[in-house]
C-alpha cells in the first residue's frame, strides 16, 4: 500500500492526520533525536522532513537519522531539488502554483523527477500554495514569489482548483515558516468545500485549539514544524495530536 492510501485510511477513524515537520538543517542537529522521539511519544501519523535553506552537507545524513528513530512513514518536503534522499518512504512532488517563478513552477521538478525514480520514492504530486501569513518568509524569500492575498479568496480558491485539474493529490495552503497567522479557517472551509482532493493546511499553527479548528474547517493533514523544534516535551505534541485527531 503506498504511503499516501495509507495515510488516507486512517480518516476512516479519525478527523485528521497530523504531520510533524523537521528542518533537517543543522541548527537542529544536536536535538534531532529528542525530536524525532517527540513525535513518535505523540502519535504523529508522518514525519515531512524539509527546509527552505540547508546551511550545510548533512541532509542526507540527517533523513537516514529519522528514517531509524521513526516507524512513522517519512516524507520529503523539499525546498529544491537538492533536498532528496533514498532513506525516506515518499515525497511531496511539489510545485509552488501560487508563484509565477518557472523554476519552482517546472524547473526544479524536472531536475528532480530521474532522481525520485532512481530512489525508488513515492511521489505524491501536490499543489503549494503560498498564502500571506502577515510576515515575510523564507520560502517567498527564496522561491522569488509573492504570496496570495487572504482578502483575495477567489484568487484561492482559483488556483486550488487549478491543482486539482492539473492532477493533484494534495492542495497544500501554506502561511509559512515564520508566520505571524496560520491560514484561517474560513479560507480552508471554502477551499474544501470546492476541491475534490485532501487539504494540507500549515504555518502559524501554534496551540492545539488552532489545529483542531484547521481539521474542523476541512484540512484533512495539518502540520506544525517549531512546536516539536522548541519543545521537547511530548505532552505539548500529543495535545496537538489529540485535538487533530479527534477534531
Amino acid at each position: 500500500m503506498s504511503v499516501l492510501q495509507s495515510l488516507l485510511d486512517k480518516l476512516s477513524s479519525q478527523a485528521a492526520n497530523y504531520l510533524v515537520l523537521i528542518d533537517p538543517d543543522r541548527k537542529n542537529a544536536a536535538r534531532l533525536e529528542a525530536i524525532i522521539e517527540t513525535a513518535n511519544r505523540a502519535g504523529a501519523d508522518a514525519i515531512l522532513v524539509g527546509g527552505s535553506l540547508i546551511m550545510d552537507d548533512g541532509f542526507d545524513d540527517r533523513v537516514a537519522a529519522i528514517k531509524a528513530g521513526t516507524e512513522a512513514p517519512v516524507i520529503l518536503f523539499p525546498g529544491a531539488s537538492s533536498q532528496l534522499s533514498r532513506h525516506a518512504d515518499a515525497i511531496l512532488f511539489m510545485s509552488l502554483l501560487s508563484g509565477r517563478n518557472p523554476q519552482y513552477l517546472i524547473g526544479e521538478q524536472v531536475q528532480a523527477a530521474p532522481r525520485v525514480r532512481h530512489m525508488g520514492l513515492e511521489p505524491i504530486p501536490t499543489g503549494y500554495l503560498l498564502l500571506d501569513g502577515g510576515s515575510p518568509t523564507a520560502v517567498q524569500f527564496i522561491s522569488g514569489t509573492q504570496p496570495l492575498p487572504l482578502n483575495q479568496p477567489d484568487i484561492i480558491l482559483a488556483h486550488a482548483l487549478a491543482a486539482q485539474y492539473l492532477g493533484m493529490s494534495l492542495v497544500y495552503l501554506e502561511a509559512g515558516s515564520g508566520a505571524s497567522q496560520a491560514v484561517p479557517d474560513e479560507v480552508i472551509r471554502a477551499v474544501s468545500g470546492a476541491v475534490d482532493i485532501p487539504v494540507v493546511a500549515g504555518g502559524g499553527i501554534r496551540t492545539p485549539g488552532q489545529a483542531a479548528a484547521k481539521g474542523q474547517a476541512g484540512a484533512k493533514f495539518i502540520v506544525t514544524g517549531s512546536v516539536a523544534e522548541e519543545s521537547a516535551d511530548a505532552t505539548s505534541l500529543q495535545a496537538f495530536a489529540d485535538a487533530i485527531h479527534q477534531g
